[in-house]
């Protein structure tokens, strides 16, 4: 499957800005499943000063403002061929070592209520993939999808105990009690073709974990299901901190309005 996908982020702000620097994690991965054939990166109100590839292999941009603008916008299009690997990537790879994707951060410390979740799904299987699978459906039923309940610094735990969040608090949760499972567990942004919509709000963000000779598989907690040819992975970390799309530093600028544009689809349907 083919996947065109235009995404636009424009920032407003209602003061000239002195200084600022963005990183960029949009450049979609080349990975297993997944090929990329275009990509290409637009920029209104500031500067592309570098680019490089991070400790998780995502591909970086480092934008820096023009001095005095109030707005800066990020067009980025890319062209991406997928196909079915039934949710796994593969073997581990890249720079950081397997112990590493066992670390904890603030987003995805475990409380008692994920520490529960995990008891729960340890006891449902003792293989390695149907637990994992147990404990994504238990993490859907115990946090509702709800959009607006939550904000990019909930932490999982505290996500499980409101009872409701969104498809980064249904990932944060889901890796906090792997990792308590003893299960190499990371962070991946990407987008999702909708069956339904070529426009959408935002881009998707989903869990992967690495269960021993099979390697990394994706789990797609909101959904339901491993990703299949219609998810795009475009960056892995920890957490969304580690894999945020834009992140940065702003000095100055008043206050900051955030617009989002994107269409992920088939490219025959783009």
């Amino acid at each position: 499957m083919k996947l065109s996908i235009e995404h636009e982020t424009r920032y407003d702000f209602s003061q000239a800005v002195p200084y600022g620097l963005q990183r960029l994690r949009l450049c979609p991965k080349r990975s297993n499943g997944q090929r990329l054939l275009d990509w290409s990166l637009d920029i209104e109100g500031g500067v592309l000063e570098l680019t490089y590839e991070d400790h998780h292999n995502n591909s970086v941009s480092l934008v820096s403002l023009e001095p005095g603008q109030q707005s800066i916008v990020l067009r980025c299009q890319a062209l991406v061929e997928t196909e079915d690997t039934a949710g796994i990537i593969g073997q581990h790879g890249g720079h950081l070592p397997l112990w590493y994707f066992l670390s904890q951060t603030p987003l995805t410390k475990p409380g008692r209520e994920i520490t529960k979740m995990a008891n729960e799904a340890k006891a449902a299987s003792a293989d390695d993939v149907p637990r994992l699978h147990a404990l994504s459906g238990i993490v859907q039923q115990t946090i509702r999808y709800e959009t607006g309940s939550t904000d990019a610094d909930t932490s999982g735990e505290a996500a499980t105990l409101a009872g409701r969040g969104v498809c980064q608090d249904h990932a944060h949760a889901f890796i906090a009690a792997a990792r308590l499972l003893g299960y190499p567990a990371r962070y991946v942004s990407g987008y999702l073709m909708m069956d339904d919509r070529v426009q959408q709000e935002a881009g998707h963000g989903w869990a992967e974990a690495h269960v021993k000779g099979v390697g990394w598989i994706g789990f797609d907690v909101s959904n339901s299901i491993c990703p299949d040819p219609r998810y795009v992975r475009v960056a892995t970390g920890l957490d969304y901190r580690q894999a945020a799309p834009v992140s940065g530093l702003i000095s100055g600028g008043g206050t900051e309005r955030l617009d989002v544009k994107l269409a992920v689809a088939q490219q025959s349907q783009a």
